[in-house]
């Protein structure tokens, strides 16, 4: 059965002969056999045209989208989402802007440096972190860390701080955490630090988080009503519907999918790249899991040393009434050892009485005589 997505775009292969070149191949047959069933699914889905390719993943953005060979892609791409009209001076290498790499729950990375001088480092998440500000704030900075000491090192004794430009992160999040879902409604999230009087000061450090599957919940059965929507719909969505749809409003995006679908042409490239974001979301889910763990250890820390507390103050409370009642139990030894001593006096009183009511008698008696 012909694809709807096969009718527009003739180069998408077709199921049976997509198949047949692989199980021909040895090479391929192999790596096909260790994907699991779903896997082998969807490279088929989106190599015929059932679905449409994930664009998100590290290979297909750096080649749709590459700031070497068709730059005014990302240059748009860019402009519309910070806003204002950005050009890529060029592409800057990762790896030293990353403080532990091999933890990271990454599906695409790239940095690039906009001619103004500022910094934008935009990146895709499988999977969203547990803790996606603190990890945004901590690779921002070594961001601006890098480019402070890039341009002190050039300019030497001519140095001003007034040459150090933005730094902008920029996070697609193709499933989104707790925190981003209390927000149902809302699918770009911009952060920047704020006086609390209004006192104006370039901080520097800037932030676009963009859930995707927010996003997607928004969009669906609804036609893309701006540029924003065209390329978030263009990046994350792989509904056959809705890539048409998009298609009719904004035909700008064919050739990107004209050029992705030429790019599954070549079978052994698309499945090794296929595989290698198997592996990477396999490292991914341990990854988040043990993110998650952590999580749920602090929170368990958190609860106990609240608990703690609670207990702290319950133990104070019982120490206070133990003294209170330690108190009134003194002051009660007291008030029985006073009685005592009234009681004996009370004893010795009535002795003297009763030996006095004897001596009148005694004397009454001696009187009558």
């Amino acid at each position: 059965m012909t694809s709807k997505l096969k009718q527009h775009f003739p180069m998408i292969h077709e199921r049976e002969a997509l198949l047949e070149q692989i199980q021909s191949t040895p090479s391929l047959r192999q790596q096909f056999d260790s994907w699991q069933p779903y896997q082998q699914k969807e490279f088929l889905d989106f190599c015929t045209g059932v679905r449409g390719v994930k664009l998100l993943y590290d290979f297909f953005f750096k080649e749709i989208l590459s700031p070497e060979y068709t730059p005014e892609r990302l240059n748009r791409l860019l402009s519309v989402l910070l806003g204002r009209h950005v050009t890529i001076k060029q592409v800057l290498p990762g790896d030293s802007a990353r403080i532990a790499d091999e933890s990271s729950l990454l599906i695409m990375d790239i940095i690039v440096q906009l001619d103004d001088g500022s910094l934008a480092d935009v990146e895709a998440q499988k999977i969203g972190y547990a803790f996606p500000g603190q990890r945004s704030a901590c690779y921002s900075a070594d961001l601006l860390l890098r480019q402070y000491k890039r341009i002190r090192d050039r300019r030497k004794k001519k140095f001003s701080y007034l040459e150090v430009k933005e730094v902008y992160t920029i996070i697609f999040i193709e499933n989104s955490t707790g925190g981003f879902r209390e927000f149902p409604e809302d699918y770009l999230h911009y952060f920047e630090q704020r006086s609390n009087t209004g006192l104006r000061m370039e901080l520097l450090q800037k932030y676009l988080f963009i859930p995707l599957d927010i996003f997607g919940q928004n969009i669906q059965n609804k036609d893309v009503s701006n540029e924003t929507e065209a390329w978030l719909a263009f990046l994350s969505q792989d509904d056959p519907e809705i890539i048409l749809r998009l298609l009719g409003a904004y035909p700008e995006f064919r050739p990107m999918y004209e050029d992705v679908y030429r790019l599954c042409q070549n079978v052994e490239r698309v499945m090794e790249m296929f595989s290698e974001e198997l592996r990477i979301l396999d490292r991914n889910t341990v990854q988040y899991m043990i993110d998650e763990m952590q999580a749920d250890i602090d929170k368990q820390k958190a609860d106990i040393d609240k608990q703690k507390d609670v207990i702290d103050h319950l133990k104070a409370e019982n120490d206070s009434k133990k003294a209170k009642i330690d108190d009134q139990k003194a002051t009660i030894e007291s008030q029985k050892t006073k009685l005592d001593n009234q009681q004996k006096q009370i004893q010795e009183y009535n002795h003297i009485i009763r030996n006095l009511e004897q001596r009148i008698v005694e004397l009454e008696k001696q009187l009558n005589r």
